[in-house]
């Protein structure tokens, strides 16, 4: 393990997705000093691979880039990524949070993101950001929109051949790069950690992880996006252009028996947003959408609605009970169509999207002591009078950490942590006690060795 370091933060924000980005600009535009710990290799959460965002269909990126680059760049912002949160424990009216950053195995400091050492590098794999479709190397940038641009080394799959160390031109790559533990004194914790798809498990009887033109619904947002894998929609499995596409609603939520007996609140409306999106990129298609109920509620949603009926959108009411395929990989469709009375019927469609719900992204467990609801998010004890508030004083939460929720409630209740983590600084006299040394220092001038 490399030399350790300490350092003092107003703040701890963690995770860097648009709800911690947003409580992290709120608490630094009121002169505290934040850090933000994104257990990813970039900042920017599941919003920057996003293709637009409903109902308006404003382009994601557009949203999301300048509010990575407003906390990039705030003179009270610090960022560390590919970084975990070992603990959080309160220890003189502040809370000790111990921090565990993996190597990279290139130094940020060094690195200018020129991606020579990425052109160089002779190892392909599959590239995770675009879902597995596409390529990167074994070094890479993880996307076009990353912070930091720094290079990472996936050192599990190198082959040590030495051609990115000399490509590289300041010598950046360092394979003998260890991880760091760090801890960190803040006077506020802020916990915007996000969530994950619901488990592939849960929907096998939808073929979701064996049947190849079966697929998630973020794989299809970055089909959709312009800058996706392939410029256009393609179903993986021969790279043919869908003619007919169906979307399969709830599928491994709203059912106790797979787990997730809850609704995500999200998942119809951008089920809706794909088909309104992939009818304009390719005109000739039809795109149905199963349903059980469609949860239209926000504002403009209703409308939302209404415009991707008018545009041809089928909107079939029943219960997909199966997905099989053909000799050519067509996903078949076994579904109960109640407006049918009833009817078990066959549908064949070229490609077939899983909307799939929300689950916690990460689990307090020992790390934290915070409270979980019965379906495993963070419990906020008086939602009413405290919306973001915890059971541990001094400790907020979020976003999609404490229930499934659309990017407009995650940015407002953003907000609404980052006001409540300030009347708590205040209240708690840490202000007054940090006040002589309340100017910003670096990891670096903040560091000291340990042992």
């Amino acid at each position: 393990m490399s030399v350790q370091y300490t350092r003092e933060v107003d703040v701890l924000v963690l995770g860097g997705g648009i709800g911690g980005l947003q409580a992290a600009v709120d608490l630094a535009d009121r002169d505290l000093h934040v850090l933000v710990v994104e257990r990813d290799t970039s900042i920017g959460g599941r919003m920057i691979a996003l293709s637009k965002v409903f109902p308006t269909l404003d382009c994601a990126s557009c949203i999301t880039t300048p509010k990575m680059a407003e906390a990039a760049h705030h003179d009270m912002i610090d960022i560390l990524t590919y970084t975990e949160l070992e603990s959080v424990e309160r220890a003189d009216g502040s809370f000790r949070c111990q921090l565990r950053r993996k190597p990279r195995f290139v130094d940020e400091k060094d690195c200018i993101g020129c991606r020579l050492c990425e052109y160089a590098c002779p190892i392909l794999l599959p590239n995770e950001f675009e879902g597995g479709e596409g390529a990167r190397k074994a070094i890479y940038i993880p996307h076009s929109n990353a912070y930091p641009q720094c290079a990472l080394l996936d050192i599990d799959n190198c082959i040590y051949c030495g051609q990115c160390i000399k490509a590289c031109p300041t010598d950046a790559v360092h394979f003998a790069q260890e991880a760091e533990e760090i801890e960190v004194r803040a006077g506020a914790v802020v916990l915007a950690t996000g969530y994950e798809l619901t488990p592939m498990e849960p929907v096998r009887r939808y073929g979701a992880g064996k049947l190849p033109n079966v697929i998630s619904p973020l794989l299809m947002e970055r089909l959709i996006a312009p800058h996706g894998p392939y410029g256009k929609v393609l179903r993986p499995s021969d790279g043919k252009i869908p003619d007919s596409i169906a979307y399969v609603q709830c599928a491994g939520s709203r059912d106790a028996s797979m787990g997730v007996p809850y609704c995500s609140r999200v998942c119809c409306m951008y089920a809706i947003k794909q088909a309104i999106l992939v009818s304009g990129a390719l005109p000739l298609v039809d795109v149905t959408i199963y349903y059980m109920d469609i949860r239209a509620f926000g504002k403009g949603f209703e409308t939302f609605y209404q415009e991707a009926k008018a545009m041809g959108i089928q909107f079939v009411c029943g219960k997909v009970a199966s997905i099989s395929e053909d000799a050519e990989h067509n996903p078949i469709i076994r579904v109960e169509r109640k407006e049918e009375g009833g009817e078990v019927c066959e549908d064949t469609h070229d490609l077939v999207v899983l909307s799939q719900g929300m689950v916690p992204a990460w689990k307090p467990a020992d790390k934290v002591a915070v409270s979980e609801n019965s379906y495993g998010f963070i419990e906020v004890p008086e939602e009413k009078i405290a919306p973001t508030a915890t059971k541990l004083d001094g400790v907020f939460v979020a976003g999609t950490a404490a229930g499934p929720k659309d990017i407009v409630d995650t940015i407002v209740e953003a907000g609404a942590a980052a006001a409540q983590a300030s009347a708590y600084l205040e209240s708690s006299g840490w202000l007054q006690k940090t006040a002589a040394k309340r100017s910003y220092r670096t990891p670096e001038a903040a560091s000291t060795e340990v042992g």
